[in-house]
């Protein structure tokens, strides 16, 4: 199926852009390349001596920035995970130069809208879920060997249900008959088995989000990218992430709030703030979509905004 065949809404698209505070003949990294929503309205902003590095892991998001900005020679694009950003940047002679770096974590509409793809519980697929379909295990081979307290610890844990352990006793029961190969079978016995559906939400919308967060390590790759970004930045450039998991978002508010605060002293120690060292400062308060956008595009009512800003 065409990639073409998927509407790709980009999320808080101007409020992240204007968050980098885009300079003309700056350098920036848009690591999650997904279709170019905000990649496109970064590179508008950019004169001819700009920069924008573009990145995902996702071949069809990399075919997309090839033919979309394959010609533009301020646009240099790279294919792989957001967690080897750095190595990129290494690279490109650009560390401690970038003046804006945003990710948009989570799934794209593109991944999710392509049954082939394999994240959807709404369409029959491949029970795949990996953002790079070349790598990694996918979700079927996962399933078809992880111990049910391994199961049910990825759904409590990234999927916050609380019917964890039900679920995975279902998912190791029915493997035994009949193997999980397509999503609509897993969706199937993770529905049988929830015994509390929340009204207007699928009963399979927590464990496929787990089992996708899982399969594709996306909290562990967050967590190696937030030990690694300040060192990227240029004093004053912009980190801005946008996330859609609690758990995402906790870790970028703690990780901002961590370096705004600085060196863990002793609270007796009388010191000033700035014998701390603090690294960034946060810029603003989280930031939510619109009523209208979420109105337009109900898959943003889940994602927060945060931004900060590398400190001198």
């Amino acid at each position: 199926m065409a990639d073409a065949a998927y509407t790709h809404r980009p999320v808080l698209l101007s409020e992240a852009v204007d968050a980098l505070d885009v300079r003309a003949d700056g350098i920036y990294m848009d690591l999650t390349y997904g279709r170019g929503g905000h990649a496109g309205l970064i590179a508008s902003r950019l004169g001819p001596r700009g920069r924008l590095v573009v990145m995902d892991r996702d071949p069809e998001a990399i075919a997309n920035a090839e033919l979309r900005f394959g010609d533009d020679t301020r646009v240099v694009i790279e294919r792989g995970s957001f967690v080897g950003f750095d190595v990129a940047a290494a690279a490109l002679g650009i560390t401690g130069k970038v003046n804006g770096v945003l990710v948009d974590l989570g799934v794209s509409s593109a991944q999710l809208d392509d049954p082939r793809r394999g994240f959807s519980f709404r369409q029959d697929g491949p029970l795949d879920m990996r953002m790079d379909p070349g790598t990694g295990q996918s979700a079927a081979d996962w399933l078809a060997q992880a111990p049910e307290s391994e199961i049910s610890r990825v759904l409590w844990e990234y999927g916050e249900e609380k019917h964890a352990r039900r679920m995975a006793r279902a998912i190791v029961g029915e493997r035994a008959v009949r193997p999980f190969l397509t999503t609509m079978h897993l969706q199937e016995v993770i529905a049988r088995a929830n015994p509390a559906w929340e009204q207007g939400k699928d009963p399979a919308t927590r464990a496929f989000q787990a089992i996708r967060i899982h399969i594709n390590g996306e909290l562990e790759a967050l967590g190696v990218f937030l030990d690694r970004i300040i060192d990227v930045l240029a004093p004053g450039g912009r980190l801005v992430v946008i996330s859609f998991h609690s758990l995402e978002d906790r870790m970028v508010k703690r990780f901002i709030r961590k370096q705004a605060r600085g060196d863990d002293l002793p609270p007796d120690l009388p010191v000033p703030d700035s014998a701390r060292r603090p690294r960034l400062r946060a810029i603003g308060a989280a930031m939510q979509p619109s009523q209208e956008e979420v109105q337009a595009n109900p898959r943003a009512r889940s994602a927060v905004l945060r931004v900060a800003e590398r400190l001198q």
